[in-house]
């Protein structure tokens, strides 16, 4: 077992796996049917139509509201004077399936109807409840049906929703405003019930959509060989991974302990991972809710559009190359560079066209690098109760600075914000050293790991239970960098 040749995870896929023939040798099952390489990309393709166009959907819908009703009149109409409607955006979710996307379309709707200030903050606490399981949620049922190096896209494919989301609802917000008026409400006002209802249809859409895809062994949209084949990846990677550079489904756990839970808190990764998470999230959230052009509400509306195209663009490319070179770090520096330099500019004394080219770098900068992020300590932590705690806490506890970023773009602090700027910055330097951090562990760790194997001769020391029992702390096991 231990004189196994490792290869990448995709080469296994793409086999006809012969190297798994004998399996009481090899203790990795066989392969219960044959896929060609072709039909492997077919079947991924089919799996991808059925769960990202509604998840996706979803999330897109989550994120429309954000911001535009802002400067379509709902503060002035509330008085949302000082820090009020910061306040309000605090209460902002962290993401759920489809019935919580009736739930929490119905709940916008209502936004829609409000009067005054204590009513916004309160329905908003509700939408924000209604929402909150939507993201983790979705991040932790893709690795349901992915293996771990084709997670980055996918994650990317879904967050690609929220940076549409950041133009389309710029257009939509424009062509609403004109609604402005209409049985005695203002632009903003629509803007909640027009959107809240589209997401209460697209829910009920979910439900028929996902509908007998809970799980791949379950999937009704599949064969029963090709439902094989998914449970087969997904179980024999946890077993082979140990031999192969993709570790990161290595030592999946059975059942619940709560030893597991203890073993996440007490994880050092995960705390520098909330930093680096801290450094993107802010920008981004800080970015979304507040694009301070200095133009009128009609230009500015149509402004949001270019950048959150851009960003798409360069989330799609970023995860992509990630997945294909198994490489995280440089992706997300590479994101944190670009939204310092986009920050910088802002904060300086420059034209409108200068600030407006800045935030096409902050914008695409935090996008791009944060699905990359999110994969990153998923294929660095093993076990799917340690994984799903510390993912859990990975996002919640970073949330936040989203919080932080939707107190610090001040009103007396216009048409720079030098304040809001350079908050932002802070929390992007405070990434751009923790990475590397992060990096040096990890590579002392695999290297360290490298030579005990050396030292034992390559002879397996643990059987499959006791790997599964150490997770990632098995001396097998090879952190992602």
């Amino acid at each position: 077992m231990a004189d196994i040749e490792k290869k990448p995870l995709e080469d296994v896929e793409h086999s006809s796996h012969e190297e798994y023939a004998d399996a009481s040798k090899q203790q990795v099952p066989p392969p219960p049917v044959e896929f060609s390489e072709a039909e492997v990309k077919k079947l991924y393709r089919k799996i991808d139509f059925r769960l990202m166009p509604i998840l996706s959907l979803m999330y897109l819908l989550s994120f429309m509201d954000r911001g535009n009703a802002k400067i379509q009149g709902l503060v002035d109409q509330l008085h949302l004077t000082g820090n009020r409607y910061n306040i309000a955006l605090k209460f902002r979710p962290s993401r759920w399936l489809p019935g919580i996307t009736v739930l929490w379309g119905i709940v916008m709707t209502l936004m829609g109807l409000v009067t005054t200030y204590p009513q916004l903050v309160g329905v908003r606490v509700c939408l924000g409840i209604a929402e909150a399981g939507l993201f983790p949620g979705v991040v932790y049922y893709l690795t349901l049906w992915y293996p771990r190096n084709k997670t980055a896209y996918r994650i990317g494919l879904f967050f690609g929703a929220a940076t549409l989301a950041g133009a389309f609802s710029g257009l939509l917000a424009y062509g609403i405003s004109f609604m402005s008026g209409v049985r005695g409400r203002l632009g903003w006002s629509w803007i909640f019930i027009l959107e809240g209802i589209a997401t209460v249809l697209v829910g009920v859409l979910a439900f028929i959509l996902l509908h007998g895809a809970d799980f791949p062994g379950a999937a009704k949209f599949l064969t029963d060989n090709e439902k094989a084949y998914i449970m087969w990846r997904k179980s024999s990677s946890a077993l082979a991974s140990q031999y192969l550079y993709d570790n990161s489904v290595v030592g999946e756990a059975e059942h619940f302990k709560m030893r597991y839970v203890w073993s996440a808190l007490g994880d050092w990764q995960l705390y520098l991972h909330i930093l680096v998470y801290m450094s993107i999230i802010c920008p981004l959230y800080g970015i979304s809710l507040f694009l301070p052009f200095g133009y009128t509400t009609a230009v500015t509306q149509l402004l949001t559009v270019p950048p959150y195209v851009f960003a798409t663009i360069v989330l799609l490319f970023f995860a992509h190359f990630s997945d294909k070179h198994h490489l995280r770090w440089p992706f997300i520096v590479a994101g944190q560079l670009m939204c310092l330099v986009g920050f910088a500019i802002n904060i300086s004394d420059t034209s409108r066209g200068a600030k407006y080219f800045g935030t096409f770098l902050c914008v695409g900068g935090s996008y791009s690098a944060f699905p990359i992020l999110i994969a990153w300590l998923g294929n660095n932590v093993a076990g799917q109760y340690k994984r799903g705690v510390e993912m859990a806490a990975h996002i919640g506890i970073g949330n936040f600075s989203g919080a932080i970023a939707s107190n610090i773009f001040r009103s007396q602090d216009a048409p720079r914000y030098a304040v809001g700027h350079g908050v932002e910055m802070g929390f992007v330097v405070m990434g751009l050293i923790t990475v590397p951090i992060l990096v040096f562990i990890y590579k002392g760790i695999n290297a360290k790991r490298d030579r005990e194997e050396l030292a034992h001769d390559g002879k397996a020391r643990y059987n499959a239970d006791e790997l599964r029992e150490l997770g990632d702390r098995a001396p097998d096991f090879r952190y992602t960098i």
